[in-house]
């Protein structure tokens, strides 16, 4: 089986393509998973998921109540950044160059391990601040390697008709697994017998359970070619690539601002729950909860409608709600009500993150996939990055003031980036006219 290239990449073209979408119907909302190979990734997909998500809630947590800041917690998203800042263009470029099946097992041997060494520092007593810092370090390195494989070797693993059902599948269940891990989560870092170090703990084991898992996807023989630069150099050219097509480059430079700008609130829920709501660790895991489940919805939809429907302006209509109920949640005065804004935030991160990776991967080379993967991963490196400044900012000004200007300015990034889309396909529709 060979790779082929995708249909679309190279001319200002591919994005009106693209833009107007296909009208012929509507995809299974589970077609992907009738391939066994894609059958193995999405369920060991989702033991990690569930582990790492529940972890979060847990890591939050504990960092919260060592320090008592929005500092504090934005120290270990700064770990987390920079790591994975460090590590995500080897882990893009691993994914092109390496079997991905061994760099899936490889990133989940380190995601046991990490969850095994905090829940057992936990348990004994000797836990302090900076290994919270180095395991979420240690989480965003296995990361930066783990989400560019997952996403690559897809399209090994399905047709080529069923890799954006597929790709939103997978997004579908890491929105499933915040809704299962944060809920189950809150309650056992709440409960006596069992507490943050038994869900570091159980982290591990589901972790362990999914390299098996991993192991036994299928092994594969696409060919994507015979160039081997240094890793550096193979990087930049991604990079070179990414320019030189409009769509990609507006694509990638969107959802690096959106998600290094807007993710970070995701760090704030425990602060939000703790020193605006006072609704304790059980709010949290509420709060993490309504997110999700408005991903889940948001995912499904997103899944049955495919690459269909204009997923430009769906694209351009998720992130300006996302931004839009950023500034709804600053403002929001009651928990309650706060429950009733995060199904909606949840849901257009989901539809917005879902929705670019897709058509990044439709109107891309396979060769090229892994490396694509990795640079819009380094929009999370950046929201952990910039969550620390942040959280700084938080403790000067206040939580919703920060969380208002956050979701100002991603209204700001889509309002540029509707823009620059109509300038494209202006563009490319007067050189397709002559």
């Amino acid at each position: 089986m060979t790779a082929t290239p995708a249909t679309g990449h190279g001319s200002v073209t591919g994005l009106t393509r693209a833009e107007g979408g296909a009208t012929a119907g509507t995809a299974r909302t589970f077609d992907a998973l009738r391939f066994p190979g894609y059958r193995l990734l999405w369920f060991g997909s989702l033991g990690v998921l569930l582990a790492v998500t529940g972890q979060t809630i847990a890591r939050g947590w504990l960092a919260f109540q060592l320090t008592g800041t929005n500092a504090g917690l934005g120290g270990v998203m700064l770990g987390f950044g920079l790591a994975m800042l460090l590590a995500t263009p080897v882990g893009g470029v691993a994914a092109d160059r390496l079997p991905r099946r061994a760099v899936l097992a490889g990133s989940v041997g380190v995601l046991v391990l990490s969850a095994a060494w905090i829940g057992l520092a936990e348990m004994l007593g000797f836990l302090e601040y900076w290994m919270l810092v180095s395991a979420s370090a240690l989480q965003a390195i296995a990361f930066a390697f783990y989400g560019p494989a997952r996403m690559s070797v897809i399209p090994e693993l399905v047709d080529r008709p069923t890799v954006p059902n597929a790709i939103v599948l997978g997004q579908v269940g890491l929105e499933a697994m915040r809704v299962m891990g944060p809920a189950t989560a809150g309650i056992l870092v709440a409960a006596s017998w069992f507490g943050a170090a038994g869900v570091f703990l159980l982290g591990s084991s589901l972790c362990m359970v999914a390299l098996l898992t991993t192991l036994r996807l299928p092994r594969t023989t696409i060919v994507y070619g015979s160039r081997r630069m240094a890793p550096l150099a193979d990087t930049a050219e991604a990079l070179r690539y990414i320019r030189a097509d409009p769509g990609l480059l507006l694509l990638a430079t969107t959802s690096l601002g959106v998600v290094a700008i807007g993710m970070p609130y995701l760090t704030f829920l425990p602060a939000i729950a703790e020193d605006i709501f006072d609704v304790g660790s059980q709010g949290y895991g509420a709060m993490s909860a309504s997110s999700a489940t408005g991903g889940v919805v948001a995912g499904l939809l997103t899944a049955r409608l495919g690459d269909r429907r204009r997923p430009w302006r769906r694209v351009g209509l998720a992130g300006f709600l996302f931004g839009c109920t950023l500034i709804l949640l600053a403002v929001t005065p009651r928990f309650g009500l706060a429950l009733a804004v995060l199904p909606l935030l949840g849901g257009a991160s989901l539809m917005f993150q879902t929705t670019n990776q897709s058509l990044l991967m439709t109107l891309s080379d396979s060769e090229y996939h892994g490396r694509l993967q990795g640079t819009v991963m380094l929009g999370f490196s950046g929201f952990g990055i910039i969550a620390l400044p942040l959280g700084v900012l938080a403790d000067h000004i206040g939580l919703r003031y920060t969380l208002g200007l956050m979701g100002a300015t991603v209204v700001a990034i889509m309002l540029s980036f509707n823009l620059r889309r109509r300038r494209h396909r202006a563009a490319a529709l007067a050189l397709e006219l002559g």
